[in-house]
């Protein structure tokens, strides 16, 4: 019998060891999503302390193919990759942009946004990137947005922000002259600004950006099961309603779908 037992609580002790990340979120019976709060449309808090958001609807989607909860948790874009590498969060979808530095730490999956990497400032005052050569460049801490400033303007004074809307009350207050973030989370910000009439997005893009879903390295079960769900969601047609609830004429940042998500 004692026998019998010890083989038991090895084969229950071998079972836990390979346990991955997925078997664990189903056994947890919950979710727990890193998105940005501060970046709307893709995460906005409400009123009743809640976040919501374009990010917030995917993570949703992930959780109810998994058949668990969603608990859903801010994190600043510098503590993305962190968040995720340490467990403190089991995704993270969070405008999180897919490049080959970044998926030598983190496993990225396919696209499910593409954006342009744009510039907000003053009306007319830098119409071409090369204009921004010797600016004050606002960016969000961590970002790629922060990557590309950086490489692509090495003699302006490139200033990181802990988000958007930190970035976004330096232009308004003079300290800095221009913004550079993702074309929809800017027209978010410009959308919001209390002289909005007197800035503008560039015309300009200086990339194209694939926001992905990013987890784990080595998790595979659950990366797999990431992107069944946002295929799925592209067939099912409700990629195309969650876009609309948040990019849609009807909405503060109307910005038009030219991209279907596919393997």
């Amino acid at each position: 019998m004692q026998r019998l037992l010890l083989a038991g609580l090895l084969c229950m002790s071998s079972v836990l060891a390979h346990a991955d990340l997925l078997d664990k979120i189903k056994a947890r019976g919950t979710l727990i999503a890193g998105v940005s709060a501060d970046v709307p449309p893709f995460g906005q808090r409400n009123k009743n302390q809640t976040v919501s958001g374009y990010d917030v609807d995917f993570a949703a989607a992930i959780a109810k193919k998994l058949g668990v909860k969603l608990l859903v948790q801010d994190v600043d874009p510098a503590e993305r990759i962190p968040s995720v590498k340490s467990g403190k969060v089991d995704v993270i979808v969070a405008a999180f942009t897919k490049t080959p530095e970044r998926e030598r730490e983190v496993a990225c999956s396919i696209g499910y946004f593409v954006a342009s990497q744009k510039a907000l400032s003053k009306k007319g005052r830098y119409p071409t990137s090369e204009s921004l050569s010797r600016a004050r460049i606002a960016v969000s801490r961590g970002t790629t947005g922060e990557d590309l400033s950086r490489k692509l303007y090495p003699k302006a004074n490139v200033v990181a922000y802990a988000d958007v809307s930190d970035a976004v009350k330096s232009l308004e207050q003079g300290a800095v002259d221009v913004v550079m973030d993702d074309e929809p989370t800017l027209a978010g910000a410009l959308n919001s600004m209390i002289a909005k009439s007197h800035y503008e997005l560039s015309s300009f893009s200086n990339a194209t950006e694939i926001l992905s879903v990013a987890v784990k390295l080595n998790e595979k079960r659950l990366l797999n099961l990431v992107n069944e769900t946002l295929l799925e969601t592209e067939k099912s047609g409700e990629a195309e309603l969650i876009f609309n609830r948040w990019f849609g004429p009807q909405t503060n940042t109307p910005f038009l779908r030219t991209f279907r998500i596919q393997g």
